[in-house]
């Protein structure tokens, strides 16, 4: 399979798996169908950090599905679409937001416990928080997007001040957020699902500054939980991400396990009252899965890496 990109459970004993060019399958558990369910591959810029970036499920409404891609021009575009007749049909765009670059175009959907979407958009690209939208909570760009999906109402910045927020996870009321680095730090945030936080993007790089340099204030900033410095381990951008709630390894429940594109280590920690515990690298274990730009889940909550040509699933070792 050429570059997966998410796994979302769908209904009783079926997944769908989105990949970048474009396409939707079905997966029953143990193999893709032979065919998509949907192909909007003529209307996807497919290129270095654009292409279909996301899928996500109503939660009260499995007929109901929503994507995330990059249109022809560029432009981010979040649409749903409708299950019917054995195939996505009929789509409707929910939001268009106008890319200044061609990378950091942000990536996850993920719907929060009260039943509205959410979107994570990097600053517009460049470099350096070129075009000044890290800071700026009147642009969608560079934040976490909240859409209400079945109110009606226009979609708003949830959070902001972050750089490109590729993959992030909900989690009852908290968001874990792997925000890709600059120059020398990835980053991943944990914080309440609340209105109004700032993670402190150009102003810090992770938990040091950024713009300025030295001397920044980090008043009012809700600075990362966890730090990976770029060489570590082949370290050059995050990716979460999820937090375990599947049964067939209640050891590790409640890890948040993370790995990087470059690095394609497996690693994880526990967020409990406010602070991190049971940091933990399974690298040993897991092996290096490759470059791995994103995870997936089943209905079961069991946890899948992607790496650009395979899907791969986490499963116990009990000898």
């Amino acid at each position: 399979m050429e570059f997966p990109i998410q796994m979302v459970p769908w209904t009783p004993g079926f997944e769908m798996v989105a990949t970048k060019d474009g396409q939707v399958f079905l997966y029953d558990g143990e193999q893709l169908s032979s065919t998509p369910v949907l192909d909007i591959g003529d209307q996807v810029h497919n290129e270095g950090e654009r292409g279909l970036l996301s899928i996500a499920v109503h939660p009260d409404d499995t007929n109901r599905v929503f994507l995330h891609y990059s249109a022809n021009g560029g432009d981010t575009v979040v649409s749903e679409f409708t299950w019917e007749n054995e195939a996505l049909i009929d789509e409707q765009v929910l939001l268009t937001q106008g890319q200044p670059a061609g990378n950091h175009n942000g990536g996850m959907l993920q719907f929060g416990p009260e039943g509205v979407l959410y979107l994570g958009l990097g600053d517009g690209g460049g470099a350096n928080d070129t075009f000044g939208n890290g800071q700026n909570p009147d642009t969608l760009l560079g934040s976490l997007v909240r859409i209400d999906v079945d109110g009606g109402s226009e979609p708003a910045v949830w959070q902001y001040g972050l750089r490109n927020p590729w993959r992030f996870w909900i989690d009852g009321d908290l968001v874990y957020i792997a925000d890709v680095g600059q120059n020398a730090f990835e980053e991943v945030n944990v914080s309440d699902l609340a209105e109004g936080v700032n993670y402190g993007w150009p102003i810090t790089e992770a938990l040091h500054c950024f713009s300025p340099s030295s001397g920044c204030d980090t008043g009012g900033l809700t600075l990362p939980v966890i730090e990976v410095s770029h060489g570590d381990a082949g370290t050059c951008s995050i990716t979460g991400g999820l937090v375990y709630r599947g049964s067939a390894i209640p050891e590790v429940d409640g890890h948040f396990f993370y790995s990087d594109y470059c690095g394609g280590y497996l690693r994880s920690f526990v967020y409990q009252d406010g602070e991190v515990v049971e940091e933990t690298d399974w690298t040993d274990e897991v092996g290096v899965a490759g470059n791995v730009p994103s995870f997936g889940v089943d209905g079961s909550g069991e946890l899948y890496v992607f790496t650009t040509d395979r899907i791969l699933k986490l499963v116990p070792n009990r000898e």
